[in-house]
């Protein structure tokens, strides 16, 4: 029998209603993670690691595009306590960031709760400490954003999906490698490489004739590596949340901080084959191994190992310029990612970041433009939001590298919200090094050797550059980014050369704008740990 044309009406209202309110709020996905120390042995010796939830490394999180994260974090250490989610742009707030700029550390014995959102964001991200040297004895992990089923993929089905947690490793504890770091002494070489946290024991396995995504970090502290499977293409497709031109390569260099994904086709014979990862611009080279394995293999992996590539930078910084954003296709949201029209904007401002290695007052510190970076009692997010004088005073740090003494001080660019500036990574250096950004990703544009001048632009790659959130800097070279700070906040931008960090190494970006409301950043936690002048 034919419903009544208004009860056809009101179902169908209703009907839409439920649909609108089962979306008014993505899902939610709650964590309880207990940070406690423990003793593992990944490199043979029994040693003292972090543990989150007894996992070493931490355990992961696996999401999906626009999904709500809740992580409660108690600390059971003997110190004050951060994790940063490192690539996550956190929306409309840097409260989360989890680094001392943004956030209290996490008393011993007591706990915070982290609450943010994985807004249009989809990809290969990890999380670590960033307090003290913790970092380098765990705490760190996976966090993989998936994207929602109504966006596609510019690239196959594959049938599984493996993470690959790859860093250097040393055997001293944290607490041996601040006393080294405050006696004016340099890291050394770490004592290896893990993978998954272990040495040589990783496996992988797949079936003949199927593709399988690898996502691959290197969570070390100190060094790249340089990573590849025997017999095997590595096909890349992302890159920190970016889909990527999909170029085949025998290996890639992914440097501190970095993460990609590639996809591996497994058509060889059915037996065992190493995957290998090596560092890069080191003596000696340190190497690690784990396992690919195709199903019903009864034929342990051989040697030799597949070749890695040579020591040269020239190597390394023409396979950089070879990443470059897949412009017609989407990422987390439909549009295409080339929408953006990075190469066409007007610069508003340049900044040139240049670090030198400096004594000051007897202590080794490294600076960036003259200043040395130190973290004041009261987090410059609190000051900020607070009005609490004293604390940070806007753009101290130079533009320019300049000939100042050098200094310690509290060092903060004062930015406006939506202003696209270039940044030039300058290092003069015999070593790499490795910057992150927090809170948004930024288009790499050029690499080059030497000093940078306004004449480098004429090589800047204006079209496709990769959009990623952490970027290599060769030994004596340059590099060169543009970034839209569309995320109001405070936000660090940091060495991802950990002990570089501690002694100062890092900086931070205001993105301010005058506008109150939560269309532009949200208000302060109302479980908002306070401590240093904001305790009054």
């Amino acid at each position: 029998m034919e419903q009544p044309i208004f009860l056809q009406f009101l179902l169908g209202v209703l009907a839409c209603f439920s649909i609108l309110c089962a979306n008014a709020e993505d899902a939610y996905r709650y964590y309880t993670w207990s940070v406690t120390y423990g003793t593992r042995a990944p490199l043979g010796d029994y040693q003292r690691v972090i543990l989150i939830n007894n996992q070493f490394p931490g355990p992961p999180i696996e999401a999906v595009t626009n999904e709500n994260i809740i992580v409660n974090v108690i600390n059971q250490l003997d110190e004050p306590f951060l994790i940063t989610w490192h690539g996550v742009k956190q929306r409309k707030t840097s409260w989360q960031d989890g680094v001392l700029g943004t956030n209290c550390p996490i008393p011993p014995n007591s706990n915070w709760t982290y609450k943010f959102q994985l807004k249009d964001q989809v990809g290969t991200y990890m999380y670590y400490p960033s307090t003290s040297m913790h970092r380098a004895i765990g705490g760190f992990g996976a966090l993989n954003i998936n994207q929602r089923s109504v966006i596609s993929i510019p690239y196959p089905a594959f049938a599984g999906d493996f993470t690959l947690l790859v860093g250097d490793w040393y055997k001293a504890g944290d607490k041996a490698l601040v006393e080294k770091l405050n006696s004016g002494l340099s890291l050394p070489l770490p004592d290896g490489l893990l993978i998954n946290g272990l040495h040589r024991s990783s496996s992988f396995t797949g079936e003949k004739g199927k593709t399988y995504k690898f996502r691959i970090t290197n969570v070390g502290i100190s060094t790249s590596i340089n990573f590849r499977i025997q017999g095997h293409k590595l096909i890349l497709v992302e890159v920190e949340g970016s889909h990527s031109l999909q170029e085949a390569y025998e290996s890639l260099d992914i440097h501190p901080g970095q993460s990609v994904a590639v996809l591996v086709t497994l058509s060889g014979a059915i037996k065992d084959y190493y995957i290998v990862a090596s560092t890069r611009f080191t003596q000696p080279i340190l190497t690690t191994t784990g396992i690919l394995r195709y199903q019903g293999s009864n034929t342990p992996a051989s040697l030799p190992l597949p070749i890695a590539p040579t020591y040269h930078v020239h190597w390394s910084m023409k396979q950089a310029r070879t990443i470059r954003l897949n412009l017609t296709a989407n990422a987390a949201r439909p549009n295409p990612q080339g929408s953006f029209h990075y190469g066409s904007i007007k610069i508003v401002r340049t900044l040139v970041l240049a670090n030198a290695k400096e004594n000051i007052n007897g202590k080794l510190r490294y600076t960036v433009n003259g200043i040395s970076y130190v973290d004041p009692t009261t987090p410059l997010k609190l000051a900020d939001w607070f009005n609490i004088p004293g604390v940070f005073t806007l753009n101290n740090i130079k533009d320019f590298p300049t000939s100042r003494p050098p200094a310690m001080g509290v060092s903060v660019f004062g930015l406006s919200l939506h202003d696209f500036i270039e940044i030039i990574f300058q290092n003069t250096e015999p070593t790499i090094q490795s910057w992150h950004l927090d809170g948004t990703s930024f288009y790499v544009v050029g690499y080059g050797s030497g000093k940078w001048t306004t004449d480098s632009k004429r090589r800047y790659n204006l079209a496709d550059g990769i959009a990623r959130h952490t970027v290599q800097v060769y030994p004596n070279s340059w590099t060169a980014v543009l970034v839209s700070l569309d995320n109001k906040g405070m936000w660090n931008l940091r060495s991802q050369i950990w002990s570089d960090r501690f002694l100062g190494k890092q900086t931070y970006l205001r993105a301010w704008s005058n506008d109150k409301s939560l269309n532009t950043e949200t208000d302060v936690p109302p479980n908002v740990l306070r401590c240093g002048q904001a305790l009054h």
